[in-house]
């Protein structure tokens, strides 16, 4: 999956917070936002320009990963190969999933794996540290935060006699294969070893402690590394193992804390994780409508507790009950002075006498299960892991796995190193401008998203010429983040100085005049809020009368018209576009902002709602492990929403361990089903006796959830039971994601942007606006690493209308992983055929 605001294509790197720009000069009675941000972009260019750190800049050469030919992959193919696996530095959820990829990846490839506990200790210490691992020994991890084998520091393998040890270790069991899982300390102390392999294996033979013999058929170290760091702060991949988990703990933390904090009304300020790195502070400034927030890329001007104290006293006297702070645990001020918490809370309480309190997560942040998204990219990067370690060659580099986008890459662990280093050297040196250039494109519209959002009324005088009249409506299916997404619409617009305007339950909603103009203040605290705050109706344009919804939109006068929603709201929007010259009404532009849980909308990879659908059927899927193992030899069948897409179903099931999942995507017949029964009878013989298996609500007509519940009780008589389960609109409720909050807030923003954009070109002199170009009427959506503005005649030929859903899709790449990591037996026979092989051995 890809992650929050990932926007570069050349060069991937981590998201993160930060512009050197004042972060914290919202109110326009406090300290103006500069309209035009160019200027912010002109100034670091100018600033930057000689600067050392220059050479850092720019690419990192990403080589794509092999997970679109997972399906050609034939079993023990590698069975001379040995390889070790240990976790080094801090710890992080996902971790666990990504040993367990390693590891039943590696077996299924014919390797022996073995466990290293206790990272680089374990490699030194040698003896019972080094044990083989085996199909079973990770089973039932996924859901684990920490790591099973331990992870600790290691002051022997700084030094070379700790290294000779590590090496005669390796030798003794005959690893030379090795995936490293932690930070950018632990990589470049694996990159280390590899360079020394060679004088290590000489200096072992000639203390005779390694044969010559062995010396020769182990004379290269093959490395890959992982990055497991809740900081996210590793440049070369969009998203490190954790981040996204330490993110949810963090966001259930200041949901909590606003309900209390409202009763009383108390300000909190809030500290979390992040020395160097202020990408966890930043995300959850972004999707918790967060009064002010430091980070240690950005440090507040001179005078910045003068510009915190106004704010917070005029946010109460419009009424708001409630503040909230969040600061990085690095945050400084310009001259490199810690900003502490609980100096935030002595300046708020001594001048302006508020009840404010300190909450330090601390450690919680890297505890609790890992989400959906860790646990799917520990998997993949898992799983490409190997597969990089069986390609390596004696003259290969090191490589870390990192995602770009929707794609598993691998980049030379060095460059991304050295890069890293380089962002600490500049801030360091008070280079914060020069630091943000390395951490990558995306920082600086993070954070003017940040202000733009954070202030605390728009500007009464905009710069622009002309004031429009922008209208927002929620078309569809429930999906959380649809309220962020209207929040950062109705924000972004009032900045830009426009007329916004909200239309409640949907086109009906609009025939029936339910149209509402929103100020700043309406709109807050809406991020964290589930649901629909609009309304939402599935009904379609054409439904309620293209002719009677041009009339409402002459009337109104809207200029732009954004529809937030899924498969309806695309659809709407192509009638619309198909009917403007029968109704010039409709020459304006209308532009989709997809969400929707089923992840179904031709034109982006991602929707709003499906990560936080895609979250809460897994958690439920962990309580029904659960249930299944305290009830022995038990089997259950669950239902997910999606009406023909097998998004959630497939991706549910690689998060949450299952044996398989059944889709419409995929065909399946009774003989695939009867295999699945042999496979549950043969798991049953073994310690972990429970069965998950997930289907799509329309996966068939034919092979209901309660037809395959009832083969299974039939099948597995004496053997096994089962029991089924329908999750229905559950999956639609709940709190907003992270990903999702965030997500929704740049969609909104840059459908803004695009609209106003659009308008200015085609506005005339009598105020009327005439868009009628195919790119006027859009889906906006996330495909690779880019937010692109695709038009719906373009998508026509790229959806299948029959079942509502792209013709292509970019997650069925993963479906073989399912199977490979449930230690299936079958291949389905599309997978051999569109490998164009013949016979793939999957026996076990």
């Amino acid at each position: 999956m890809a992650q929050i605001g990932t926007e570069v294509v050349d060069c991937p790197l981590p998201e993160q917070p930060a512009d050197d720009t004042e972060a914290h000069e919202e109110d326009d009675t406090i300290g103006e936002l500069p309209t035009d941000l160019s200027g912010i972009n002109a100034d670091i260019t100018s600033s930057t320009a000689n600067s050392p750190f220059n050479k850092f800049r720019g690419s990192i050469c990403a080589t794509e990963g092999y997970e679109k030919n997972l399906h050609v992959l034939a079993k023990n193919q590698y069975t001379d190969r040995a390889m070790g696996i240990f976790t080094s530095g801090g710890d992080a959820q996902g971790m666990n999933p990504a040993v367990r990829a390693i590891v039943r990846m590696g077996i299924y490839l014919g390797c022996k794996v073995y466990f290293i506990h206790e990272g680089y200790q374990g490699l030194v210490d040698g003896g019972n540290s080094i044990r083989q691992a085996t199909w079973a020994s990770v089973s039932g991890i996924l859901d684990d935060g920490g790591t099973i084998i331990g992870s600790a520091r290691c002051k022997d393998f700084r030094e070379k006699p700790g290294r000779l040890r590590a090496a005669k270790n390796l030798i003794d069991h005959g690893i030379n294969n090795i995936v490293c899982i932690g930070g950018d300390g632990s990589l470049t102390g694996a990159n280390l070893f590899r360079k020394e392999w060679d004088s290590l294996l000489k200096e072992l033979v000639e203390t005779k402690e390694v044969t010559q013999e062995n010396a020769d058929k182990y004379k290269n170290l093959n490395i890959v590394g992982l990055v497991g760091s809740i900081d996210n702060d590793f440049c070369g991949t969009d998203m490190t193992i954790g981040a996204d988990s330490a993110l949810h703990r963090v966001m259930e933390a200041i949901d909590c804390i606003t309900t209390t904090a409202s009763s009383h009304q108390r300000c909190f300020v809030m500290e979390v994780m992040g020395r160097h790195c202020g990408y966890l502070a930043l995300v959850t400034a972004l999707g918790s409508d967060a009064d002010w927030v430091f980070i240690p890329e950005s440090p507040p001007e001179p005078g910045w507790e003068d510009q915190l104290c106004n704010k917070l006293k005029s946010t109460r006297e419009m009424g708001q009950r409630l503040n909230i702070i969040i600061l990085a645990e690095g945050a400084i001020d310009t001259e490199g002075r810690p900003i502490t918490s609980d100096g935030v809370k002595e300046l708020i309480s001594t001048r302006l006498k508020y009840d404010t309190r300190v909450t330090i997560l601390g450690h919680v942040q890297r505890g609790g299960c890992p989400s959906a998204f860790d646990r799917l990219l520990g998997t993949r990067m898992g799983t490409e892991a190997v597969l990089a370690l069986m390609e390596a060659t004696a003259t290969s580099q090191p490589v870390v796995i990192a995602i770009s986008g929707n794609q598993t890459v691998r980049v030379p662990l060095m460059q991304c190193v050295e890069k890293t280093l380089a962002v600490a050297q500049a801030m360091h040196a008070k280079k914060f401008k020069e630091a943000q250039e390395l951490r990558g494109r995306s920082f600086k519209g993070n954070l003017e998203t940040y202000i733009r959002l954070s202030k605390l009324r728009p500007k009464v005088v905009s710069n622009k010429q002309c004031s429009f009249n922008l209208a927002v409506i929620n078309v569809g299916s429930p999906a959380c983040g649809v309220n962020a997404a209207v929040r950062s619409i109705i924000r972004y617009g009032l900045c830009e100085g426009h007329k916004m305007y909200a239309i409640f339950d949907g086109f009906e909603g609009l025939i029936n005049n339910q149209v509402k103009s929103l100020d700043w203040v309406a709109v807050n605290g809406w991020s964290s809020v589930g649901g629909s705050l609009l309304g939402c109706q599935k009904t379609l344009a054409s439904k309620v009368g293209l002719a009677k919804l041009a009339e409402k939109i002459r009337e109104h006068n809207f200029h732009a018209l954004l529809i937030i929603g899924g498969y309806e709201a695309y659809l709407s929007i192509l009638q619309m576009y198909e009917a403007r010259s029968q109704y010039p009404a409709f020459q304006i532009p209308l532009i989709c902002i997809p969400a929707t849980i089923a992840n179904n909308v031709p034109g982006t990879e991602f929707c709003i709602g499906a990560d936080t659908a895609l979250n809460e059927i897994v958690k439920i899927c962990d309580k029904i492990k659960q249930s299944a193992q305290g009830s022995k030899r038990r089997i259950f069948v669950i239902e997910t929403m999606g009406g023909y897409c097998g998004y959630l179903a497939t991706m549910a099931a690689l998060a949450s361990g299952a044996d398989q999942a059944y889709i419409y995507e995929e065909p399946f017949t009774i003989k695939d089903l009867i295999d699945d029964v042999d496979h549950l009878r043969k798991k049953m013989e073994g310690h972990l006796k429970r069965g998950l298996l997930l289907r799509n609500e329309r996966a068939n007509e034919h092979y209901s959830t309660d037809f395959i519940t009832k083969l299974l009780q039939e099948e597995g008589k004496g053997v096994f039971s089962a029991r089924s389960n329908v999750l229905g609109h559950m999956q639609q409720g709940g709190l907003p994601s992270p990903f999702d909050r965030a997500f929704a807030t740049k969609l909104g923003c840059k459908a803004v942007t695009y609209a106003v954009s659009l308008i200015e070109k085609a506005a005339t002199q009598d105020g009327k606006v005439i868009c009628n170009t195919a790119e006027s009427a859009v889906v906006l959506g996330l495909i690779k690493r880019q937010n692109e503005f695709t038009s719906v005649e373009s998508l026509k030929l790229k959806t299948d209308t029959e079942h509502r859903m792209p013709l292509e899709q970019w997650w069925l790449k993963l479906r073989p992983l399912l199977r490979i990591l449930a230690k299936h037996e079958s291949v389905y026979i599309s997978d051999l055929m569109e490998a164009g092989v013949e016979e793939v051995d999957q026996s076990q």
